[in-house]
């Protein structure tokens, strides 16, 4: 029996979008390792406490979070330090992807704790081209784009029973961290005269204030967890369009009819890559007609990359 721990990034969070990533990594790897023992990892607070965990394991995996960036000595999305990653090494990605669009190269700083604790035996897997090119620039060549793992099992099969035509009722989602009142007032408006009623869902902790603060009119809350949203998505009559990627790529699970507004380079580079249907945060005039338009859900689905980053663990591994 191997043990296998998974730095874990719903672990000291307020956003359940991570509750959506992990809650799929968790299925891809128990499909993987049926027969061996897991644990969590905080991806933030490295103690020396959780290096001795660390030490004790046979593998380490790292997904589908935009946990990367240019300059990991300045944007803390990891918790990796000059001094706790000496006694980190061969973490495998699943999935992850670049912080933002950075066009200041690389530092020093993240090629050497980048190199000192990623895997050269295994290949890594990327949420997109964008972050493959980030790696490839600083010497991975151990890459492959899958996309996130919530896209895994989108299949053609799946994405053919999601309904082309309009629903009567609109799940809708803002984002806390990325609010832009104006933007998000006329996306609101627009769904009011299309839907007859609108269900919200709060994926961030911020989200509620935000939400009840300024756009209170013909809405009904969803309670604020993931078991609450599933069994929304499974019973109600709905289209989801909103600013939360994985509350989205959730709905498209659900084969509910989704339109994700795209605030920032996770949406945009993964619907350039598979095809999601993401309208673009400046070509908000476009969604009353995108709405009342007929459109086939086809992902693009790197079928080949998921498959030949999940072999090598058959492959690889005595």
């Amino acid at each position: 029996m191997k043990k296998i721990s998974v730095f874990d990034t719903t672990v000291s969070d307020y956003n359940h979008g991570n509750q959506i990533i992990m809650d799929n990594a968790y299925k891809h790897l128990y499909e993987l390792f049926p027969n061996d023992f897991f644990f969590k990892l905080p991806y933030m607070e490295i103690t020396n406490h959780t290096v001795e965990y660390i030490k004790m394991n046979d593998l380490i995996f790292f997904g589908g979070t935009n946990s990367l960036t240019s300059r990991m000595e300045k944007y803390k999305q990891w918790g990796l330090s000059l001094r706790n990653c000496r006694n980190i090494k061969n973490v495998i990605l699943m999935g992850m992807g670049w912080w933002q669009y950075q066009t200041e190269q690389t530092s020093l700083y993240t090629k050497f704790l980048l190199h000192r604790v990623l895997s050269r035996k295994f290949i890594h897997a990327v949420r997109d081209s964008y972050t493959e090119k980030k790696l490839s620039e600083i010497g991975f060549n151990n890459v492959v784009n899958t996309g996130c793992p919530t896209l895994w099992n989108l299949t053609a099969e799946h994405c053919r029973s999601i309904k082309q035509e309009k629903s009567q009722d609109a799940l809708v989602t803002f984002t806390d961290y990325n609010q832009n009142l104006k933007r998000d007032k006329k996306i609101f408006d627009i769904i009011k005269r299309n839907y007859t009623n609108i269900y919200v869902w709060i994926q961030g902790a911020g989200d509620f204030d935000y939400i009840n603060n300024n756009f209170r009119d013909k809405i009904e809350f969803i309670e604020p967890n993931l078991n609450s949203y599933d069994k929304a998505l499974s019973s109600l009559d709905i289209d989801y369009i909103g600013t939360r990627l994985h509350a989205g790529i959730r709905a498209l699970q659900h084969k509910k009819r989704t339109i994700i507004i795209g605030i920032d380079n996770r949406a945009i580079e993964m619907a350039k890559d598979f095809n999601l249907q993401v309208l673009p945060e400046d070509k908000i005039e476009s969604l009353d007609e995108l709405i009342n338009s007929n459109f086939e859900t086809k992902i693009n689905l790197p079928v080949e990359n998921i498959k030949k980053w999940k072999i090598q663990f058959k492959e690889g591994i005595k």
